[in-house]
């Protein structure tokens, strides 16, 4: 059975991660599945509107943890190199539909907050969850997805949202019931294969740019943490997740870490 299921019909491709056993979560062979639809998304002539959506409880629970520990690996940096950032929903100049049908968390959630328009099911759970694991992908969400600088500020710190607040906030396009949800869609889908092809490019790129790119200051702080390193504390926080236990993390070991600013781009 794929992990990734696509159907293609009327210009529109569906992709239906189909991991529920894990939650569909980014395990290795998914990341690559979705890199290639992506790209064959993106290089296709007949190809105009995407479809996103899981199988099961959870639209996608992030970074399959339980298997990045399992390779000593960590998250995004595992991908083969051979095939794009499975995550780049940016570059695809086509707009892509998010059918969100429960959890979406971490990397799920970085993958709702690129896609162009948002239906949920009413009780979907959002959580931002990068600051739990010592991981820097999350310093910044909230800010692209243009919401408002309490409810991103949250996000950054991993508290976590229902669809019925960020449909409030203007993050979710459409609040429906569970057998709405891909109905919904579809006629979504339908909506936009009725515009123009140059209308349907021009808009999608227009409305991205205007999300805006975090800033210089954002960028370079990002860039420093990374040189701070945070190893081992990454390896811990997949460890204590598949052992069911808190984190052990070395930074905190003296209490008084958890008042000092990390010397950044230091040791």
């Amino acid at each position: 059975m794929s992990v990734l299921e696509i159907e293609r019909e009327d210009g529109v491709m569906t992709l239906r991660i189909n991991r529920p056993e894990r939650m569909n979560a980014l395990g290795m062979e998914l990341r690559a599945a979705l890199a290639d639809a992506w790209c064959e998304f993106r290089d296709s002539s007949e190809l105009e509107v995407a479809i996103f959506t899981g199988t099961g409880r959870a639209f996608c629970a992030g970074e399959d943890m339980k298997e990045s520990l399992e390779r000593g690996t960590a998250g995004s940096a595992s991908a083969p190199v051979k095939r794009e950032n499975p995550y780049d929903l940016g570059t695809l100049e086509k707009p892509v539909i998010v059918a969100i049908n429960g959890f979406a968390m971490g990397g799920g959630f970085m993958l709702v907050e690129r896609a162009d328009l948002r239906v949920a099911v009413r009780g979907a759970v959002f959580e931002s969850s990068e600051a739990k694991r010592w991981l820097l992908g999350g310093y910044d969400h909230g800010i692209k997805g243009g919401l408002p600088h309490a409810v991103a500020t949250e996000l950054a710190f991993a508290f976590r949202f229902t669809a019925e607040r960020l449909h409030e906030v203007g993050f979710i396009n459409r609040l429906v019931d569970p057998e709405e949800l891909m109905s919904t869609a579809r006629e979504m889908a339908k909506h936009l294969m009725t515009l123009p092809p140059a209308a349907r490019v021009n808009t999608t790129v227009m409305m991205r740019a205007m999300r805006g790119k975090p800033s210089d200051a954002l960028e370079e702080l990002a860039e420093r943490l990374k040189e701070h390193g945070a190893k081992d504390d990454l390896m811990e926080s997949r460890r204590a997740f598949a052992e069911k236990r808190p984190p052990r993390f070395k930074g905190w070991n003296d209490p008084e870490d958890r008042h000092r600013t990390p010397k950044l781009g230091g040791k």
